[in-house]
């Protein structure tokens, strides 16, 4: 139910107080996601939220599920991708690092930075660590390395992005797409084809000097 049947009007919607909350979380951190200064960001009253979550637990719990189908459900599926080389498969992953539809780095840094002061979205992130390497690694395994080799790669891939993230890299588009080439070798071991490398360059809209 979206609005109420009497005169109490616009209650709002369970996805604009997870908006609004995800908003906040960005912003100033996990202790700004509290009711009441959401439902004035929203321009509702405090007992509208009632009508969609419990409690703010119940919110805080969406943000997280929010997070985990976006981020770690994306970076799966990229992994999982079809490819015809290993040197392909990897510029699928790196989609997500610079599509935030795919995967959204400032939300990342927001949810690591709360794990740093709650042990259960600590574990909820190391859940994702794990899960998000070994699809990497399956990756690597279905073109045909070593599981050792693979995991270390793996790892290698995911901490590299982790560390951008985590200390909030700022890297202009142009520059980071003229690294892309040596990235996936060093990653892979292969140099990438120019034919991929111009697919790749193609769907973000990148026009090489």
């Amino acid at each position: 139910m979206e609005q109420a049947s009497n005169d109490s009007g616009w209650r709002g919607s369970p996805e604009g107080w997870l908006e609004a909350a995800y908003e906040s979380l960005l912003e100033s951190g996990v202790d700004s996601v509290k009711i009441l200064p959401l439902a004035r960001k929203l321009n509702l009253s405090r007992t509208s939220f009632y009508w969609f979550f419990k409690d703010r637990e119940e919110l805080l719990a969406a943000l997280v599920a929010r997070w985990r189908d976006k981020n770690t459900g994306s970076l799966i599926k990229q992994s999982e991708a079809y490819a015809e080389s290993v040197v392909e498969a990897m510029l699928n992953v790196f989609d997500c690092w610079l599509d935030k539809s795919l995967f959204d780095s400032q939300f990342e840094f927001a949810v690591r930075s709360w794990a740093l002061q709650s042990s259960d979205i600590l574990a909820e992130v190391q859940k994702a660590d794990q899960a998000r390497i070994a699809a990497l690694s399956r990756m690597f395994v279905r073109f045909g390395y070593k599981e050792s080799s693979a995991d270390v790669r793996a790892r290698t891939i995911y901490l590299v992005q982790i560390g951008y993230i985590s200390m909030q890299t700022k890297e202009e588009v142009a520059v980071r797409m003229r690294r892309i080439p040596d990235y996936v070798e060093i990653f892979t071991g292969e140099a990438p084809q120019q034919r991929e490398l111009n697919r790749f360059f193609a769907r973000h809209g990148y026009v090489q000097d």
